[in-house]
Parts: structure tokens; sequence; C-alpha cells
């Protein structure tokens, strides 16, 4: 097995799609995303996206479902370019996901605040479909796909942790795919 896939998983060459719920289909004129909370309130537009410095981006994806898909090619706006364009508090230590569809996931800020972590509006060349995540999606390799939240809207700031969706009905907390974080063992 390659050193590239954690304990517990298998490479795939697809690239499944995993969805609670319907899935919601926003228009790049319509879509907005904001940050609230422990941040200086703003909005941004897909055109605000578009004008920070865009990358490609090379990445192995793991699912909690026990797939892995090595060598995603992306393209998109890297976690800490964008952070340039938000003040936050120095008190915030968490983030709070928000989907269009309602879905929430949450992440710590120093999960976040990474190089490699990007917001994906590309993928193998082509827009981000919707059903993966489109028009934008977070992407944060080291962690189990539920934390690379698709159909981002917005990012709430916070200084504690609070449960996302899937951290409320019995996922792990952080999700570390090395560590098989798959569960919490609460329920």
């Amino acid at each position: 097995m390659s050193d590239r896939i954690p304990p517990g998983q298998y490479e795939t060459k697809g690239f499944p799609v995993l969805t609670y719920g319907e899935t919601p289909k926003v228009s790049i004129e319509n879509w907005e995303f904001r940050v609230w909370g422990l941040a200086q309130p703003k909005t941004f537009t897909f055109a605000d996206f578009m004008a920070m410095p865009q990358h490609e981006f090379t990445a192995d994806f793991h699912c909690v479902t026990r797939w892995s898909r090595l060598d995603v090619k992306w393209t998109g706006v890297k976690v800490t370019d964008f952070m340039q364009h938000v003040e936050v508090d120095p008190k915030a230590s968490h983030i709070m996901e928000h989907c269009y569809g309602g879905y929430t996931t949450n992440i710590s800020m120093a999960d976040f605040w990474r190089e490699e972590n990007f917001f994906a509006h590309t993928l193998f060349g082509e827009p981000l479909p919707a059903e993966h995540g489109g028009p934008l999606r977070l992407v944060v390799p080291h962690l189990y796909a539920w934390k690379s939240a698709k159909w981002l809207n917005g990012l709430e700031f916070l200084d504690q942790e609070e449960l996302g969706f899937w951290e409320r009905n019995g996922y792990h907390r952080r999700g570390e795919p090395w560590a098989e974080e798959r569960y919490s063992g609460l329920f």
C-alpha cells in the first residue's frame, strides 16, 4: 500500500460523490461568501475570489468512508492569501464553516490557517461541479474530506469549539486520517 494512503483507507481512481441532503445549485452571479463572528464582518463575491492570487494544487483527498483519491488537481485561492483580506480578533480559536444547504463543520484556526489549504473553484481543469461543491469549496488535505466543506458560503470565527453537523452526529471533532479520527465514540 502507498505511504500516501492512511490506515484503513483504500485507493480509488474515481471521485465518489457523497452528500447528505440535496445538492445546492448556486450560480456564480448569486454566490456570496461572508465572514463574521470574531472577524470584521465582510462579504465577498466570486469575482473577489477570482481577483486574488490563483494557484494550482495537487493534493490527496481522504474520505471518512475509507476511500482515498490521490493526486487530485485543483485550482483556487490559498487560505493564507484569502486571510490577508480578513481582520480576525486574536481571541478566535475555531471556525464554523457554513454552506449553502445548511451544512456546517468546525475546524480549529491551527488546522485552517495552513499554507497547503485552499478554496477550490476548479477541479481537473474544469469549473468545480455542483456535486463536488461548486462553485467553491474549502480543501483541507490533512483532514478527512468532511472538513473540506462543499458549497461554502461563510466562515464564522469563534472563541471556542462548537460542533458542526457531522460532529454533532458522531464524527470526530478533528478528523485526522493518519490517526483514524473517524468517529467520536460518543454514540
